[in-house]
């Protein structure tokens, strides 16, 4: 099966007045579709196209060297996307609960503390890239990448992840990325991150 851009959830105004209509349409429709347009062509006639695309960026080193670096980068944006707007919802914000509140609590000490450390790591990554909450060993952690990486290729489970390139705010916060991570809570589905938390847990087990 060919690579595609999965349809939003939600409709584009839906997470207004945190992330706005046409930066929805933008980042959804044109940039989410020309990384699946890339990795596609670059795939075409191997026997990596039918791959999930989970499976070939956690395993980055299988992929022909001359493929790996338009692998890494329009790959890893398909499935940092996909990711993406899946973990969001215009039902969204509040706080998570059950196993993943306990654990984020174990963690960094409380829900509050971890918002100030997700939005200090998004405001310190230089440049282009992600936050991200992932599921290290038995325990929790905050890190960043650079570009479109994802941390599978470090074999960590992304939970959930903030996408902190210009084109993902800059429409409503021009330089105010500090200001947009604060926002972002608002839609953040704790649902979605607590089945994936919970689906992390169950895979170790």
């Amino acid at each position: 099966m060919p690579f595609e851009v999965p349809p939003l959830p939600y409709a584009y105004d839906a997470l207004e007045p945190h992330v706005d209509d046409q930066t929805m349409r933008l980042h959804h429709d044109k940039h989410h579709q020309a990384y699946v347009d890339k990795v596609t062509a670059a795939l075409a006639g191997t026997e990596h196209a039918e791959r999930p695309i989970a499976e070939l960026i956690a395993d980055l080193g299988s992929v022909p060297e001359e493929k790996r670096a338009a692998v890494r980068n329009n790959g890893g944006g398909h499935l940092n996307h996909t990711l993406f707007w899946e973990s969001m919802s215009p039902t969204g914000g509040g706080e998570p609960n059950d196993a993943l509140a306990a654990a984020i609590d174990a963690a960094f000490g409380s829900f509050a503390a971890f918002k100030e450390q997700f939005e200090a790591a998004g405001i310190a990554r230089f440049g282009s890239g992600w936050v991200w909450l992932v599921a290290d060993g038995d325990s929790l952690a905050i890190v960043t990448t650079a570009n479109q990486d994802n941390p599978v290729s470090d074999g960590r489970q992304p939970l959930l992840g903030n996408d902190v390139w210009e084109h993902a705010y800059y429409l409503s916060y021009q330089n105010r990325r500090p200001e947009y991570l604060k926002a972002w809570w608002n839609v953040v589905d704790w649902a979605k991150v607590g089945a994936r938390y919970e689906e992390a847990t169950a895979s170790r087990n």
